[in-house]
C-alpha cells in the first residue's frame, strides 16, 4: 500500500491547485488520476495541421484578481484573448450577449415582458426578463439543446438575468482585468503546476482503494455520488460530444472563436468553435488550414463525460443528502466541480481551491 499525508484524487484544476499549494507548504502529497494525462478537462492537444484544440471544450481564463493572476502566471505565459461570441439566428450572426441595436431593430424600443408574477419555471423566468422574440430565438432552443428537456421543465433559478450590451460591445467580458490563454497550451500549463509532485496516471482510486491511503486527508475531486457507489441514486449530468472538422484549404471560416447554434433546425450541436482565433497570430499563420469543432450535448453514462450538473430541485436535494455524509467525515474532503455538484469557471475553481487549502493549513 502506498501512503501519503494528503492523497488527492483527480489532477484537474481543483486537485492540481491544492496539490501545488500543499507541496509548497511542505506537505507530503500524492495525486492519482484515472485518465492518462494530467489536468482533467484543462487539457489541449495539437492537431496534425498545427491547430491547438482544447480537448474538452474552450477554456478562457478570466479574472480581475491580482492574486489569482499571479498564481496562474507562475506556470504559463498567457497571451491576451478576449472571447467574442456570436449566435447564428436565422442565418445572421448576432452578438451575444445581445446588442441593444438588435433589440431596437427586431423588437422595438417599447417592449414589455410577456410574463408577470412569480416564475415557476425557466420559461416564465425568461419571459419576465426579456422580449419574447429574443427568448424564442436565442434562449429557449439553446437551453433545450443544452439540457435535453423542454424549457418549462427547467428550474426558474437557471435564468437569473438578461444582459443587454447598450454600447453594442462584442467582447464577452470586456471589464475583466486579466484574460487570456496559455501561449504553450493548457496541457503544458497543468504539467508545470504539478511539477515535482508525484502523480500516478491511469489509476482509478475507487477501484483500488486498498492500494492507497491518506494519513491525514483524502481530497476527492470526482463525482460525489460515485464516491458512495451511487447508493442513494445518480446525480444527473450533461456532457458534450465533440466533432472535429478539418478544412485544409481555408484559413478562417468564422469571424470569431465561438458561434452559438441555438436553433433546432440548424442541427443538434449547440456551438461551433474555431480554434485558430484562440492562438497567437504567428502560431495561427503557421498552421495549415483550420479546424472547426461542433459540440453536441448528451447525457453521459460514465463519470469521465460529466461536465454540467443538471439544474433542477430533485438533483439539488439528492446532492444535499450526499453532502451531509461528507460533512460528517473528518478525514475526507470532497470538492471541485464534480464533488460539489456545481459548475465553476476556471478562476472560481482556482479561488475555491485556495480557500480550501487555507482552511486546511
Amino acid at each position: 500500500m502506498q501512503q501519503a499525508d494528503y492523497l488527492i484524487v483527480g489532477s484537474g484544476l481543483t486537485g492540481a491547485v491544492m496539490a501545488r499549494l500543499l507541496t509548497d507548504a511542505g506537505r507530503d502529497v500524492l495525486v492519482l488520476d484515472r485518465r492518462e494525462h494530467r489536468g482533467g478537462n484543462v487539457h489541449d492537444h495539437v492537431h496534425e495541421s498545427g491547430v491547438r484544440i482544447h480537448t474538452y471544450g474552450p477554456h478562457y481564463f478570466r479574472t480581475s484578481s491580482d492574486r489569482l493572476w499571479d498564481f496562474v502566471t507562475r506556470f504559463a505565459e498567457f497571451h491576451l484573448y478576449e472571447a467574442i461570441v456570436k449566435s447564428d439566428v436565422d442565418g445572421v450572426l448576432a452578438n451575444w450577449p445581445i446588442a441593444a441595436s438588435y433589440i431596437r431593430e427586431h423588437v422595438g424600443e417599447d417592449w414589455q415582458p410577456s410574463f408577470k408574477g412569480e416564475p415557476r419555471n425557466f420559461e416564465e423566468a425568461a419571459l419576465s426578463l426579456m422580449p419574447q422574440k429574443v427568448y424564442e430565438l436565442f434562449i429557449k432552443p439553446y437551453n433545450e439543446k443544452q439540457w435535453g428537456v423542454p424549457a418549462k421543465q427547467l428550474d426558474a433559478g437557471l435564468c437569473k438575468r438578461f444582459d443587454v450590451r447598450h454600447d453594442d460591445e462584442p467582447r464577452l467580458t470586456p471589464n475583466v482585468k486579466y484574460q487570456g490563454v496559455p501561449v504553450d497550451g493548457y496541457a503544458a500549463f497543468m504539467s508545470r503546476m504539478l511539477e515535482g509532485i508525484e502523480v500516478k496516471l491511469g489509476v482509478d482510486y475507487l477501484k483500488e482503494r486498498e492500494s492507497y491511503a491518506a494519513n491525514k486527508l483524502l481530497v476527492f475531486t470526482g463525482p460525489i455520488d460515485e464516491y458512495f457507489g451511487f447508493d442513494l441514486g445518480r446525480l444527473q449530468y450533461r456532457g458534450q460530444k465533440r466533432e472535429h472538422i478539418y478544412h485544409a484549404d481555408a484559413q478562417l471560416i468564422q469571424p470569431c472563436g465561438q458561434v452559438n447554434n441555438p436553433q433546432h433546425e440548424n442541427g443538434p450541436h449547440i456551438r461551433t468553435l474555431e480554434w485558430k482565433h484562440m492562438m497567437l497570430p504567428d502560431q495561427a499563420s503557421a498552421a495549415h488550414g483550420t479546424v472547426l469543432t461542433r459540440e453536441t450535448p448528451y447525457c453521459p453514462d460514465h463519470p469521465s463525460g460529466y461536465e454540467y450538473p443538471f439544474p433542477n430541485q430533485a438533483n439539488a436535494d439528492l446532492y444535499k443528502q450526499y453532502r451531509q455524509r461528507v460533512d460528517a467525515m473528518d478525514d475526507v474532503l470532497i470538492c471541485g466541480r464534480l464533488g460539489e455538484y456545481r459548475y465553476y469557471d476556471m478562476d472560481q475553481a482556482v479561488a475555491r481551491a485556495m480557500m480550501l487549502f487555507e482552511r486546511l493549513v
